[in-house]
């Protein structure tokens, strides 16, 4: 999460909202985001705070570096969490398991062609 926000941020997002699972990563991720001078436009979260934080917010990009059992499980909540033609790119994804996470958001996104390399696949895609 920390690297995403701080990268995102950097290039231009007015605000950002970095979620993960482990509070030692969300320590970090505003450290870090300290030190790049962005910290006022990051914020950081556990997944149990995502509903109050991100209440109405409806994203224009959303990025996910996790695992494809988190993603597949996160998929109607991610969907909800964006507007009409919002980029989404997830990446954490074996090869192998690419085609089963690109069905777990086919409903609510329409795909690009998937690109893959050295084992892993990142999937892009616009919500319809």
């Amino acid at each position: 999460s920390g690297i995403l926000a701080i990268a995102a941020a950097r290039l231009g997002a007015h605000r950002v909202y970095a979620v993960d699972n482990d509070p030692q990563a969300l320590l970090a991720t505003r450290d870090n985001a300290a030190r790049n001078g962005v910290d006022t436009v990051i914020q950081a979260c556990l997944p149990e705070a995502l509903d109050a934080t991100l209440a109405g917010v409806q994203a224009d990009v959303l990025l996910a570096n996790i695992l494809a059992g988190p993603l597949i499980a996160l998929a109607p909540r991610l969907a909800a969490l964006t507007r009409r033609g919002a980029t989404i790119a997830l990446s954490g994804i074996l090869n192998e398991q690419a085609t089963t996470v690109a069905a777990a958001y086919a409903t609510d996104f329409t795909a690009s062609a998937p690109i893959s390399r050295e084992g892993w696949t990142r999937l892009e895609g616009h919500r319809k």
